[in-house]
């Protein structure tokens, strides 16, 4: 059984879509409660969203299984991301609106292991071996892991997100140049003068594990998230993709990756 998806593409680019996975096993699905069997913290529809991705020549990699399985954007060991903030786990209790994920018997440590070892260490094993092929090519690749998150998720942060996210790990995860190209993009297409989407840049969403994990400019790779607001493509509440709003949305994504591959490789 295939637990993710990997289209091996010829640019220097790869594209890591690792929330966007729906399905849990049945031995899991067994206890969990039904509004976790919905999986509502799914980055809804991302995989359309980067549907073009193949096009420009990227590699693109997705999991099978939901966030709630095990988050593949977590450090195996489980610390935190970001120790002075609420964050979920690497394999999660509750929802983003601190309900049970489970009606009884939460996973224990042994359970977690497991988990971790049969759908954590593939992705991330096949992740790092497609970088390694492409750096074997091109010499220098762009790693870009693609989220989307509801625009109000008090548990993470107060108010409304801002419509695009850029997290560089503060600038450690990307060379300067590319985090000046990214921006530009985002100032240009994101922001004034029509200010049809809002952006910001190492906000609250700086990046997560597998940003701050593989970013290595000095070695040749630089990795980039990009955080969404879901109201931006879709309704929130049925989870319904809007073609409409979600081609706006593609046209700055695939601009930004663009902008990935110019002066890459």
């Amino acid at each position: 059984m295939e637990h993710f998806t990997l289209h091996r593409g010829t640019a220097p680019l790869l594209v890591s879509l690792p929330h966007d996975g729906t399905e849990i096993p049945e031995t899991i699905a067994t206890r969990m409660t039904p509004e976790a069997l919905s999986v509502p913290d799914t980055d809804w529809h991302v995989g359309k969203l980067y549907a073009f991705a193949r096009g420009t020549g990227a590699s693109v990699i997705a999991p099978r299984w939901s966030r709630y399985v095990v988050d593949l954007n977590r450090p195996p060991d489980g610390h935190a991301l970001y120790p002075d903030r609420s964050e979920t786990g690497l394999v999660p209790f509750s929802t983003f609106a601190e309900r049970p994920i489970y009606r009884a018997g939460t996973p224990d440590a042994r359970e977690i292991a497991a988990r971790v070892e049969t759908y954590w260490l593939p992705y991330h094993s096949a992740l790092q071996r497609e970088l390694q092929r492409l750096r074997g090519i091109h010499g220098r690749v762009v790693l870009w892991d693609g989220h989307s998150i509801k625009s109000r998720v008090p548990m993470f942060f107060d108010g409304q997100l801002p419509d695009f996210n850029l997290g560089t790990a503060n600038g450690s995860s990307c060379s300067p140049a590319l985090q000046q190209r990214l921006t530009r993009v985002l100032d240009h297409l994101a922001g004034p003068p029509s200010s049809e989407y809002s952006h910001v840049v190492d906000g609250r969403f700086k990046g997560g594990y597998i940003t701050r994990h593989y970013g290595n400019p000095e070695q040749g790779v630089d990795a980039v998230q990009l955080e969404l607001a879901q109201c931006t493509y879709m309704d929130e509440e049925s989870f319904e993709y809007q073609p409409g709003p979600a081609a706006g949305v593609q046209r700055v994504i695939r601009a930004l990756i663009e902008a990935c591959l110019t002066g890459a490789g």
